[in-house]
């Protein structure tokens, strides 16, 4: 995908905090966020992991794995929110795996590509975050 496919780098200067508790997914996550613009793209893969990194420096927008090796990164979310931080949610269960709290957030299934996550990306910096 080229950068007229994606709709240009409109993540230009903003930092990203992806928690995804599988490697190469987050890297796939690093990969298409710089192709987007981002400049800062931080990556926790644990609930206290997440935790940390927004106490040292909160982002911009989050992408956000449901489902961190069995823990529900919901407390992350409630943090991002009460922050007005926007973000999303990535899962392989769709939105019907969710909490009924979250469910009618920004959700991504997996597998995605570029386009999608981009999409899901321009909805979430246009819309405030769930409750």
């Amino acid at each position: 995908m080229t950068d007229a496919d994606s709709g240009s780098r409109f993540l230009d200067r903003l930092s990203v905090l992806v928690v995804e508790d599988e490697a190469i997914i987050s890297f796939l996550l690093e990969d298409m966020l710089t192709e987007l613009g981002a400049s800062d793209v931080r990556h926790a893969g644990t609930l206290a992991a997440a935790m940390a990194q927004i106490e040292a420096r909160m982002p911009d927008i989050a992408v956000l794995d449901v489902n961190l090796g069995g823990e529900r990164v919901y407390p992350v979310a409630e943090r991002l929110a009460a922050a007005g931080v926007r973000f999303l949610f990535t899962t392989g269960y769709g939105r019907s795996g969710m909490d009924p709290r979250w469910s009618a957030g920004i959700v991504v299934q997996k597998p995605f590509n570029l386009a999608t996550m981009a999409t899901a990306l321009k909805d979430a910096l246009a819309n405030l975050p769930s409750p």
